[in-house]
């Protein structure tokens, strides 16, 4: 688009002047990162996603993808806040019809409202497709009322919406809303401590009786599956594996100053000069780019609407999570004791890497899916 080199630019500016230097205190005091998402709404980035006529960039998933990978290099934490603001806005932005998801919509685009995803729950754990929360009301209510335990929902407490997830109403599947995070019956019961990602606020959310309005309802009854995979799953996987090779080219970055800049007293080389050390970066280059490549082509298959995309897109999000896990794993061993320190960033971006491959859907259950289709085809 013709507006991305200088939103490009913007981002830049936003990444070395607010979110860099605030990554080392979001992850020690575990603190929501509201000055990155402050600084990010000036610079446009909330309504990245949102329709030009609400006033937003009308930007699409490529966009999204290269936003999230520069943040990512610098603080995985913001990047995956606006991740899953951008998973809550790829849901929001098909059904806005309604006066109230209308509101929301224009409010995005303005840099006014964050939102995010209320998918995960403490009872379907990976398996976010079986909700375990219900949502009743008769066929003539206005409203619905919405019962149950999330788990793990990034931005718990400070997100403006949440994009629920829950039963049918009637019926089989699931269905979703769009959910005011003020409206009483939602508390939060307990608060994120975490191993890496620490100021994503990634907390339980409980919900008794909350009263929603029916036109909140995101798509109809029972049909959240085929609106989460028309809508959402482009976005999910291709976004959280970005966070993942973000989070990988920050890891390489800061090996490589590292090894060029750290010296043996006794005969004056570097450490860059051990062939054992570059073989090291050599590998950690080759997993990131290959993790890299192949989320580049789950974005082409989006886009040209190929009969693998759904393949793709599952592949990416696994592969890039295991791949952060086998970078940062040799940056620890080739920094060794500088990177067991703070000070380098290794050590945060190390914990950051854990969480892709835990979060639902987890690697080992991707796994499970993709031989599931690889046994069928086979059949």
């Amino acid at each position: 688009m013709e507006w991305w080199p200088q939103l490009e630019g913007r981002l830049e500016q936003v990444v070395r002047e607010v979110i860099a230097p605030a990554a080392d205190d979001t992850d020690r005091q575990a603190r929501y990162p509201r000055a990155a998402l402050d600084a990010l709404s000036h610079a446009g980035f909330l309504g990245l996603l949102s329709a030009r006529e609400v006033g937003g960039l009308g930007g699409g998933l490529a966009e999204s993808v290269r936003v999230i990978e520069r943040i990512a290099q610098d603080c995985p934490c913001t990047a995956m806040v606006l991740t899953m603001h951008y998973c809550g806005v790829a849901l929001i932005e098909p059904f806005g019809a309604a006066p109230a998801i209308g509101a929301v919509r224009r409010a995005i685009a303005a840099g006014l409202h964050v939102s995010t995803l209320a998918v995960s729950e403490a009872a379907s754990r990976s398996h976010i497709w079986a909700p375990a929360g219900t949502a009743s009301g008769a066929d003539t209510d206005d409203v619905v009322h919405l019962n149950a335990l999330k788990s793990m929902i990034t931005s718990a407490g400070e997100a403006d919406s949440y994009v629920w997830i829950s039963r049918a109403i009637q019926g089989e599947g699931n269905t979703l809303w769009l959910v005011n995070s003020r409206l009483p019956g939602l508390h939060i019961p307990s608060r994120f401590d975490g191993m890496g990602l620490r100021g994503n606020a990634s907390s339980p959310i409980a919900a008794q009786d909350v009263a929603v309005p029916r036109h909140c309802m995101l798509g109809a009854d029972g049909e959240g599956e085929a609106v989460k995979g028309r809508y959402l799953m482009p976005f999910f996987t291709t976004l959280i594996a970005t966070t993942s090779i973000g989070l990988m080219q920050g890891v390489l970055r800061r090996m490589l100053a590292h090894v060029g800049g750290t010296y043996f007293a006794s005969t004056g080389a570097a450490l860059a000069d051990l062939p054992t050390i570059r073989a090291y970066l050599a590998q950690a280059q080759l997993k990131a780019d290959q993790a890299q490549l192949l989320r580049d082509d789950a974005v082409a298959a989006v886009q040209a609407q190929r009969a693998d995309t759904r393949t793709r897109l599952l592949q990416c999000k696994a592969a890039a999570a295991e791949a952060a896990l086998e970078v940062t794993n040799i940056a620890m061993r080739v920094c060794g004791g500088a990177a067991f320190r703070k000070e380098l960033g290794i050590e945060r971006l190390f914990r950051d890497a854990r969480a892709a491959s835990v979060m639902a859907p987890t690697t080992d259950v991707i796994y499970d899916m993709l031989g599931q289709s690889l046994c069928e085809a086979a059949r």
